[in-house]
């Protein structure tokens, strides 16, 4: 491994360093993928000898048994037969290339067998009920975290690095809000350090299901979309960890999308507030979560490349230590959006109205990225998304059903698609005309602004245009980007 990967010193309390590592779908889902994985587990631990990893469904699984579970509450219990062998072909294929010894290699596929029987009864439930709940949807969903760690552990058990495999179940206690559950960190703390410190103490390598946790009865929740990386976050907090990697299919986090943006490049180092801005405006490199737990016990963050494992990646530090060499770091875009507005004269001077705008919004459970509001109070305009608006208009027309009809408010109406535009840096708040160059290199390009937000510590600015400009502004806005030249980070 390169230097920038050396851990720190043995820690204050005489133990030795701890590094919790995850790696998604894509770091484990071909042979050639999870070998990979084994590789950087193996280079790793002589300078991190307690370490944890945290591993995601094999790539396109979850997709598959969501799909499968949604099918059969529709009564087409027939898609479950191909989605049992799409399943087994691809764990046993991984299997069958990476372990070896043949009774180790047995126990795996049958213990994973086993585990797609539980889909199949699971599913063929969900028939008889004509009904997939949240919490049926949960136990589905975290299967596939539970067939991966087996096989993991196992082809690392069979590389000669002590591992085992531990379900998350056992170590995150959560709320009951299947689909997005809350984690009780005192309980979690507890639990992880009872359960990981021995096996750590034993010279095991921990592999932990990501994405999935448990009520307190012990029935299984998941903490959204994408909380594998959340998980690690967690049991960085819970141990704690001197550090946490993300390891993804990228060289960290890149200044905007490289689908959009030919020129985009990897961001050395990035501040919590910045890396929280732009996972929540649509960079999908790290849950947004992650990060709160990691910036509370004051832990160490990066992001790294499963396939290009010697590039430094991305290096997460705490506001107070960012250096401010350049202004804009990154540019993101959040995509099928509409602006809903609600106009009146009506409205000047009314308390309330926002109140209750918002509240009808929440009643459909729709999130709101961005808000405007001019000084005169006689309009507020919103993004929500595209899919969520004839919901969203029918709720505040219900909500104002009185001020409609007495003519307080005008009309309730919603834009074409647009695009939220995101520019982030921290370094904005010490560089005067940031918005001047913004609005001129839009000018320039003729892309029109239909809306703009940005809060008083200028971390960001978020701007609306039409759906057809998207591009174009970001490409235009990713020239603004101090230096042009990727910068390498200071050591960490």
């Amino acid at each position: 491994m390169a230097k920038a990967w050396q851990a720190k010193t043995r820690r204050a309390d005489g133990a030795a360093p701890t590094l919790i590592m995850k790696f998604g779908g894509t770091s484990v889902g071909t042979p050639q993928a999870m070998k990979e994985v084994i590789e950087i587990v193996r280079a790793t631990r002589p300078e991190w000898p307690r370490l944890v990893v945290v591993i995601s469904a094999l790539s396109g699984v979850t997709n598959l048994l969501l799909e499968s579970a949604l099918n059969a509450a529709k009564g087409q219990v027939g898609k479950i037969y191909p989605a049992e062998a799409r399943l087994a072909e691809a764990h046993d294929a991984i299997a069958d290339q990476l372990i070896g010894d043949l009774a180790r290699r047995a126990q795996c596929k049958q213990e994973i067998s086993h585990l797609v029987g539980e889909f199949s009864s699971l599913c063929r439930a969900v028939a008889v009920l004509g009904e997939a709940t949240p919490r049926a949807l949960d136990a589905v969903a975290g299967l596939g975290e539970r067939m991966s760690v087996r096989l993991l552990a196992a082809a690392l058990e069979d590389a000669e690095s002590p591992a085992q495999y531990v379900e998350a179940t056992q170590l995150i206690v959560t709320d009951h809000v299947y689909q997005n559950a809350h984690p009780d960190f005192a309980q979690t703390a507890q639990r992880c350090q009872r359960l990981l410190l021995p096996i750590l103490d034993q010279g095991r390598v921990p592999v932990v299901t990501g994405f999935i946790a448990a009520s307190p009865e012990g029935v299984t929740t998941t903490l959204g979309r994408g909380g594998s990386d959340y998980t690690a976050g967690i049991l960085g907090a819970a141990l704690p960890a001197d550090e946490v990697w993300i390891w993804t299919d990228v060289d960290g986090v890149m200044s905007a999308d490289p689908r959009a943006v030919p020129q985009a490049r990897t961001i050395p180092e990035l501040t919590y507030r910045e890396i929280a801005e732009l996972a929540y405006y649509g960079a999908k490199v790290l849950h947004p979560k992650t990060i709160r737990p990691v910036i509370e016990a004051g832990i160490g963050l990066r992001i790294c490349n499963t396939f290009n494992p010697t590039h430094p990646g991305t290096r997460l530090v705490d506001n107070g230590s960012a250096g401010h060499n350049g202004d804009i770091k990154a540019v993101t875009a959040i995509h099928d959006q509409q602006l809903i507005t609600i106009e009146g004269r009506g409205m000047l001077g009314v308390p309330g109205v926002a109140a209750r705008a918002f509240a009808a919004v929440a009643s459909t459970g729709t999130s709101v990225p961005l808000i405007t509001q001019a000084s005169s109070e006689q309009s507020i305009c919103f993004a929500a998304p595209g899919g969520a608006t004839g919901q969203v208009i029918a709720a505040l027309s219900k909500a104002f059903g009185d001020e409609l009809e007495q003519g307080d408010i005008d009309r309730i109406w919603a834009t074409e698609e647009v695009v939220i535009i995101t520019i982030v840096g921290v370094g904005m708040i010490h560089t005067p005309g940031i918005a001047g160059r913004i609005f001129t290199a839009l000018g320039e390009q003729h892309v029109n602004v239909i809306a703009i937000a940005q809060g008083s510590s200028e971390v960001s600015i978020s701007l609306v245009v039409d759906g057809k400009d998207a591009q174009a502004a970001l490409i235009a806005l990713h020239e603004l980007i101090a230096g042009g030249q990727e910068v390498r980070p200071r050591n960490p």
